[in-house]
């Protein structure tokens, strides 16, 4: 017979660990969600507990709130926010009012002026100074005012806009506010021309120099 305490035949002997060696660590134990009973008593309040986990030890763990973005790194450039397009829609009625209020005024004014010219010449003799407007001073006054509003509108259609293109405060609208100041005072000499000339030829016509 053999001994119990002897190792088998074919089987190598396990040698004893050396003396002062540790045991290996053993595997961390992970906490296990509750488990809910199968058959909850009737008309009791079950509480479920969501389960945490923990990460394993030596785990690579993500900062909290993100990486930050190191100095001198690559950013996004930021959107710039759109404005609201006061200052372009104000220098845009400016122009509009320079260019097309203010020779419709002067025009009318002008035809007036026209018309009156072959009357002046009857009672004025020298025409070489402004007495023969006389008889067309209120015309004339409106269309003075005519003339300086649109100055006025046209200057400050074109400073409101420059700064409305700076700002990006309606950039469209300030652009086509420019453009119109610029081509106002044409439009305001072509009409004022224009009137004066066709009032002064209906003034000639009517005028009647059998008098």
């Amino acid at each position: 017979m053999t001994d119990p305490q002897l190792p088998s035949a074919g089987v190598p002997p396990v040698p004893p660990a050396p003396y002062g060696a540790v045991p290996p660590p053993a595997a961390p134990a992970y906490p296990q969600p509750p488990v809910a009973p199968a058959h909850p008593p009737f008309g009791a309040t079950v509480h479920y507990q969501a389960p945490v986990y923990q990460a394993p030890p030596g785990a690579y763990q993500v900062p909290v709130g993100g990486y930050a973005v190191p100095a001198g790194g690559y950013q996004a450039p930021a959107v710039p926010q759109r404005q609201a397009p006061f200052l372009g829609v104000l220098a845009l009625v400016f122009s509009l009012v320079a260019a097309i209020v203010t020779p419709i005024v002067a025009g009318f004014a002008a035809y007036e002026i026209g018309r009156r010219i072959p009357e002046a010449f009857e009672y004025v003799s020298d025409v070489d100074t402004l007495a023969f407007l006389s008889p067309a001073r209120d015309q004339v006054l409106w269309a003075e005012l005519a003339f300086w509003a649109g100055t006025l509108l046209g200057i400050a259609a074109i400073v409101v806009g420059i700064i409305a293109i700076r700002r990006r405060q309606g950039r469209g609208q300030g652009i086509a506010a420019l453009t119109v100041a610029v081509i106002a005072p044409m439009i305001f000499l072509v009409v004022l021309v224009t009137a004066l000339s066709t009032g002064t030829a209906a003034g000639f016509i009517d005028y009647d120099y059998s008098s």
